[in-house]
């Protein structure tokens, strides 16, 4: 297991915009993220902006110059945007051409028909696990929160018992499993292999969700038995289609730029050497960029024409698709630039220097650090974009599966206890029907079990890798 070590980051650490001391870069952290929660929770502002003045104040309280902040601020943006835009967009390509098609409805339909009643939560687990693979957490509520209705009332479930399957698998995937935006953009900061970390990360996710979906449903279906609310039963869009893809090809589509990227994490493996030929392919072939942009090159055919979609029709899909992500992308590239305003500020120094004496792991400081982040901004990317800027510099002597874990410790700590101050709770709270006090015994509590499973499973790889 790999141990704090100040030498690390010593090496490694840019020139800080301030020369603040601990106390005085302890404050500026506190208001910076108090001004960012205040104006999310108390004045509604967007998270974009409000992470913008968030990094201000930081930089202000921390007695670092204006100009310096911005510059570190503009930095942190650009590289971010730069390093996950593109993939994010990709992914969203993928996620709408998987939904308009019909092709997530033919996966839930086949699923749920060989299902007998005892595994149906297991069912809604598997649903999300596959469904949440391309698309983001928000899209995956809104294409599984229909199924998760019309399964809890023609079945007479407790809608608990068949939507925190669903939710746990959406939720793992989005926390844990690249091409999501926070795991990408924490293995672009700490320089960990894609393959590795999706790898380990498969790993990680399966205990996780069943510990946290079927399981754990049990309990919340008893402490808030509710049933569907009846004005929330959407119609499917599918519904309207002539046709729609095969199980199958839809299956394999969604998981085609998971195989190319595992494909390149074994060649990397077995060859291990940069200069083959074969490891030069692969490293193309595997890459995110690649492999998203393949996937969605493919699903325009398997999914898009395999509905009958004209070429017209497909290119409003993927036009429509792209509109909804700009705030998702001004999200993330404003957390990167908080998160390099609070590494230029140094505040990773500072970190290292007061947590020098303690025998903790890299691994769960980095949990630690997201867990904080977490729970006062709310929001599960941000907290793994700040805490990936912070303990970056730790990962330069790690090896491949150390630095893919403490990926994935970063965003074990991002899930933890999702709240008021988070859009998913009330999304779910909103969805479900529930009151705030159900949504934090179910959802808040379910979203704790992930992150702490998460760390469990984490730290013992650690002991074997």
């Amino acid at each position: 297991m790999t141990h704090l070590s100040v030498e690390m980051l010593a090496a490694d650490a840019a020139e800080p915009i301030t020369t603040a001391g601990h106390a005085q870069l302890g404050i500026a952290v506190l208001a910076g993220i108090a001004v960012i929660v205040l104006l999310i929770t108390k004045f509604k502002l967007h998270a974009f902006l409000a992470l913008i003045i968030g990094s201000l104040v930081l930089g202000a309280v921390a007695g670092a110059p204006l100009d310096k902040t911005i510059t570190s601020f503009s930095a942190g943006l650009g590289t971010t945007v730069a390093g996950t835009g593109v993939l994010i967009a990709l992914g969203a390509v993928l996620g709408r051409l998987l939904a308009d098609s019909g092709g997530a409805d033919q996966i839930v339909d086949t699923i749920l028909a060989k299902a007998s009643r005892k595994a149906m939560p297991w069912a809604m687990v598997l649903i999300a696990g596959i469904v949440g693979l391309p698309i983001f957490f928000e899209v995956g509520i809104v294409l599984l929160i229909p199924v998760v209705l019309l399964v809890a009332k023609r079945g007479n479930f407790s809608l608990m018992r068949i939507g925190i399957p669903a939710l746990a698998g959406l939720s793992v995937m989005h926390g844990l499993i690249p091409p999501h935006p926070g795991p990408l953009v924490a293995i672009d900061a700490v320089g960990a292999n894609l393959g590795v970390t999706l790898a380990l990360g498969v790993v990680v996710a399966i205990p996780t969700m069943i510990i946290a979906g079927p399981v754990f449903s049990r309990y919340a279906a008893r402490w808030v038995d509710i049933q569907p609310p009846e004005n929330l039963v959407p119609e499917r869009t599918s519904d309207d289609l002539e046709k729609r893809p095969g199980f199958g090809i839809t299956v394999a589509t969604v998981l085609l730029p998971v195989v190319m990227m595992l494909a390149k994490a074994l060649v990397d493996i077995v060859v291990d050497n940069p200069e083959h030929t074969v490891q030069r392919v692969f490293d193309v072939v595997g890459s995110p960029l690649i492999a998203l942009l393949t996937a969605v090159l493919v699903a325009m055919f398997t999914l898009g024409r395999a509905a009958g979609f004209t070429r017209g029709r497909i290119a409003v899909t993927v036009e429509k698709s792209l509109g909804p992500i700009a705030g998702v992308l001004l999200i993330v590239g404003a957390g990167g630039g908080f998160k390099q305003t609070l590494v230029d500020a140094g505040v990773g120094q500072m970190i290292l220097d007061i947590s020098k004496g303690w025998n903790i792991s890299t691994l769960l400081l980095a949990w630690l650090i997201a867990v904080t982040i977490r729970l006062a901004t709310g929001s599960a990317t941000v907290a793994t974009i700040s805490a990936a800027g912070l303990v970056a510099p730790l990962a330069a002597e790690m090896s491949t599966p150390q630095a893919a874990l403490l990926v994935l410790a970063i965003g074990s700590g991002s899930l933890f206890f999702s709240h008021v101050n988070d859009a998913g709770f009330w999304l779910v709270k909103e969805y479900f029907g529930m009151n705030v006090g159900q949504t934090l015994k179910t959802w808040s509590v379910m979203e704790t079990l992930i992150s702490v499973v998460g760390i469990v499973c984490v730290l013992l790889l650690s002991l074997v890798l």
